[in-house]
């Protein structure tokens, strides 16, 4: 029963997380920079939801999560740099547009107003 009092003693307890060592001291801003973006990057999505990334409107989404994450941590963020970030979360290959969505925006249609419109009596 003495282990469990020597660990309490050095800080550490069974339920505690494991405190890093001194060796990776060094490390520790990069890895607190890396948490900061995480964090930011999930700050965004209360803004801009991911599911909008599958719409017509993604590529406005998208820009809103860079332009937040610029304003954030004061650094540019690219479009892909952004997408990698989301991916560690999400699945992103689920956000693809279908090739049904591409059909419809490239489709034509001719537009003409209804003979109603033009046989109003005022």
């Amino acid at each position: 029963m003495e282990a469990p009092a020597d660990e309490e003693q050095e800080g550490i307890s069974a339920q505690s997380p494991a405190q890093a060592p001194l060796s990776s001291a060094s490390s520790l801003p990069k890895e607190q920079s890396q948490v900061e973006l995480e964090l930011r990057v999930l700050q965004a999505l209360e803004f801009y939801p991911p599911s909008k990334l599958k719409g017509i409107h993604r590529h406005f989404v998208l820009y809103g999560l860079m332009e937040y994450l610029r304003k954030s941590l004061d650094r540019q963020f690219s479009a892909d740099e952004v997408l990698q970030l989301l991916d560690r979360f999400f699945n992103l290959e689920m956000l693809k547009p279908e090739d049904d969505d591409k059909d419809n925006l490239t489709q034509a249609e001719e537009f003409s107003l209804p003979e109603s419109f033009f046989n109003k009596d005022d």
